[in-house]
């Protein structure tokens, strides 16, 4: 009986054993079938990226790897890198110009957990019924300034103006940037604007976002939303609004080939500027030397366009995430998967809305997902006020040589080596040849 009793013991503990070993094996994660693979096109959102990925990959075991391309060389970093063994499963188009582009590559998404949580098809690139691109992050630019500098003009004895509420006009605009200038010791700046580099890192602010407003305009008068043939109705008032840039400066015109994206950052940061073009994406590095949230205001680009007392700031996307349809299927699976956790997680609804201070057009997102600061508050307040937001026609330009030869012809205009004849050449026909290139 002892023996009997003994073995029985014996035999109940290895039960336990195994048991225990099952459990644990049980709960052990297993690492799923493929791996994605994103190329980023914000590199002002790189960290918070790699860190996402880092978070997805512990809880699920899928490996995620987040290459960020160079400001200003995107496409040049996808053509290379999708010809590769190992090409992104997933990347981004800037908008239907792009989508031609690459739609050879574009899963369509219409089946896909981030289509069903679009709030409207406005935010999706659609083709043949066919949803191939979907906007991820709805941005706002125009012309941030630091509410402390400004009120402390205002105070100065015959300051142009006594609020930056009374700001809603180029005329104005540009007699307060003018008098800021004139007067840059008293109001303790090195200049009204922060300089407009004209190196790859800060090019796009002037060549694509400010080049936005006189396509914008010349859409509005003719009643279109793209052309083949722009004429350049408002060429004199993008004239206008570049002269006042870079002759009201933290610098000479003659510097802005050497200037970076960086250094404009810094000067505004850093309160040698009262005024610094760009858009929401750039709050951290507007308050990465110390200016508070409380001292940041957003303007509309204002250019001297009749009826712009109404004009609201620039509002849209031209970030459309793109599945690539050559990769293998388990890897386009994993990547839609890793999507569908991005948009509905916590860690991912945090990330993207807190940490990335992104405005989404995901439904999932109105649940405590909503992304403030100083920056964005200005961009609801214009909204709500009634303005009209200036759409982002930009993404209709037909290439990013336009692109390219129109920063040229500003540059060299800036610096006095070139005639604005040729920026106007740049503008209008350059438009045409480039589309005739791409048909």
């Amino acid at each position: 009986m002892k023996k009997i009793l003994s073995l029985l013991v014996v035999a109940t503990l290895v039960l336990g054993m195994v048991n225990i070993f099952a459990v644990a094996e049980d709960t052990t994660p297993v690492a799923a079938a493929g791996s994605v693979y994103y190329l980023n096109f914000k590199p002002e959102q790189a960290t918070q990226w790699d860190e996402l990925a880092k978070t997805y990959t512990d809880a699920t075991g899928v490996p995620v790897t987040v290459v960020t391309a160079a400001s200003g060389t995107y496409e040049d970093t996808l053509r290379s890198e999708i010809e590769k063994t190992e090409a992104p499963t997933l990347f981004q188009v800037n908008g239907p110009v792009g989508l031609k582009t690459w739609k050879e590559y574009c899963l369509d998404l219409k089946d896909s957990a981030i289509y069903a949580d679009l709030k409207s098809d406005d935010f999706a690139l659609v083709e043949d019924e066919k949803v191939l691109g979907i906007a991820y992050v709805i941005e706002t630019y125009g012309i941030i300034y630091n509410k402390t500098l400004l009120a402390k003009y205002c105070a100065l004895d015959g300051a142009v103006i006594a609020d930056a509420s009374e700001i809603n006009n180029f005329a104005t605009l540009k007699a307060v940037a003018e008098d800021i200038q004139a007067r840059k010791d008293e109001v303790g700046v090195l200049g009204a604007f922060a300089s407009a580099g004209m190196d790859s890192s800060s090019d796009w602010r002037f060549k694509t976002h400010l080049a936005n407003l006189p396509i914008y305009y010349e859409y509005k008068a003719d009643g279109i939303g793209t052309t083949d043939a722009i004429k350049g109705t408002y060429l004199e008032n993008y004239k206008n609004i570049w002269d006042l840039y870079i002759t009201n400066a933290t610098c000479e015109p003659t510097m802005l080939g050497a200037k970076t994206g960086e250094d404009a950052a810094s000067e505004f940061a850093l309160s040698e500027a009262v005024f610094y073009q760009n858009g929401t994406w750039a709050y951290g590095d507007a308050t990465a030397e110390g200016i508070t949230n409380e001292e940041l205001g957003m303007l509309p680009i204002y250019i001297g366009a009749e009826g712009e007392e109404n004009q609201g700031l620039c509002t849209g996307s031209e970030n459309y995430w793109v599945v690539n349809n050559k990769a293998s299927q388990e890897n386009i699976d994993a990547t839609l998967a890793f999507l569908e956790w991005v948009i509905t997680s916590d860690e991912g609804r945090d990330m993207i809305a807190n940490q990335m201070g992104f405005v989404t057009p995901f439904k999932s997102f109105d649940d405590g997902y909503v992304a403030h600061n100083a920056l964005l508050d200005d961009a609801a307040a214009y909204i709500a006020d009634g303005k009209t937001s200036v759409s982002w026609n930009f993404p209709t330009i037909p290439s990013e040589i336009w692109k390219n030869n129109l920063g040229n012809a500003l540059l060299e205009y800036a610096q006095g080596t070139g005639e604005w004849a040729a920026v106007e050449t740049a503008f209008v026909d350059g438009w045409a040849s480039e589309v005739a290139a791409a048909q």
